[in-house]
């Protein structure tokens, strides 16, 4: 290698050239330019998920480390990258709690449309990870009883509190946090199908915000009436989702529940610390100790708990993230030539405003009971009774 080491990089991974051009010398793409010709005399790739990293991108290029900034890896072929030799690196469990907070303002969301309450009602977590394990906590901070199913920790630990999927179809919400496999006993491809539906009681809640492929979205379409609400963040064949679905689902937003100033900067931390050990070069320098993070707009929140008791929690939460802004941003490609409507679920996702995690919120709680502060607290916010 020389010297200087050359590293391309999707523009869009957080504060990519304040952190890499430490390491060498910096070139920031848009994804849809990260190619084989603009990469060949790379040795350090670091990509997002639209990247496709396989032999077509890498052949005969000499990159020796590339780098995903996201949890999963269905866009890379690790096959190919272990018989190269290339070193791959990813960023796991940094974007759950953010997507832990996106369900947490969905379901406030729908018990307020639907005119229900969340305490008592069981939330089947299919997928039991980083994602789904928050999932969990902020669900029973809710009132929530959720059911976990989780094949592969099942198998190690031989806990009992993971259940058989047949036993989750009568929960009145079931979420999804599985990786994306399409082979072995655990694959999860299409594993929402015509017979899954079938199963779900009537007036269910189906929420994906794992990978759009989990789900098969045609199978869907035939069964959805039978759903109580539908909420889809991921799609199959993004960004060319299916418009017909969109109008059906009851939120739907372009693949951004991760989407967190907090996982973003994370995952490039992350990334940094891989290509340092990589290139044996200690650096004890990041992003996350560096003041980056801008400073959250709403640091502190007044909360009067006495007004309308049931509907605080989702006033509260809408004030930090407002999931209805996102799904009537979407709802805007159901307008657009079908040519078009892919170009404008990219640019969503590209010029999305990063918001923050609940934990850089005190909320000033006046007239709160020790009950309702104790699951704000569950939610992650920080508290401060007046």
């Amino acid at each position: 290698m020389r010297f200087k080491i050359k590293i391309v990089g999707d523009e869009n991974i957080a504060f990519l050239k304040e952190t890499f051009s430490r390491l060498g010398e910096v070139t920031a793409l848009p994804s849809h330019q990260i190619t084989n010709k603009n990469i060949k005399d790379a040795e350090v790739l670091l990509v997002r998920s639209p990247t496709r990293v396989d032999q077509e991108l890498l052949k005969e290029s000499s990159v020796k480390f590339a780098g995903t900034a996201t949890i999963g890896t269905d866009h890379i072929d690790t096959e190919y990258l272990e018989k190269r030799g290339i070193i791959l690196a990813s960023a796991p469990g940094v974007n759950s709690n953010a997507v832990a907070e996106y369900l947490v303002a969905c379901l406030l969301v729908l018990a307020k449309r639907k005119k229900f309450t969340l305490q008592g009602k069981t939330i089947a977590v299919i997928g039991v990870g980083n994602i789904g394990s928050k999932v969990v906590k902020k669900c029973r901070a809710l009132g929530m009883i959720p059911l976990l199913n989780d094949p592969p920790h099942r198998r190690k630990t031989k806990a009992k509190k993971y259940l058989p999927l047949e036993a989750l179809f009568e929960s009145d919400i079931i979420t999804l946090h599985t990786p994306l496999t399409y082979k072995g006993r655990d694959a999860t491809y299409h594993m929402v199908d015509k017979k899954f539906l079938s199963k779900m009681k009537q007036g269910a809640i189906l929420i994906n915000t794992s990978r759009g492929e989990v789900i098969d979205e045609l199978a869907l379409l035939n069964s959805i009436e039978k759903l109580k609400a539908l909420v889809l963040d991921v799609w199959e064949n993004e960004p060319n989702i299916n418009i017909e679905l969109l109008k059906k689902v009851e939120l739907g937003t372009p693949h951004i529940a991760g989407y967190s100033i907090e996982g973003k900067i994370q995952a490039t931390a992350m990334l940094y610390k891989a290509l340092c050990k990589f290139l044996n070069k200690e650096d004890k320098w990041s992003p996350t100790s560096k003041n980056l993070l801008p400073l959250s707009k709403k640091k502190l929140i007044e909360v009067d708990c006495s007004c309308k008791r049931k509907e605080i929690m989702g006033k509260v939460v809408n004030e930090i993230y407002d999931v209805e802004d996102d799904d009537y941003r979407l709802r805007k490609i159901i307008e657009l030539p079908l040519s078009e409507g892919g170009k404008y679920f990219d640019e969503l996702r590209k010029s999305y405003k990063l918001r923050r995690e609940f934990h850089n919120v005190t909320l000033i709680l006046k007239n709160c009971s020790p009950e309702l502060m104790q699951k704000f607290k569950g939610l992650g916010f920080l508290c401060s009774h007046q």
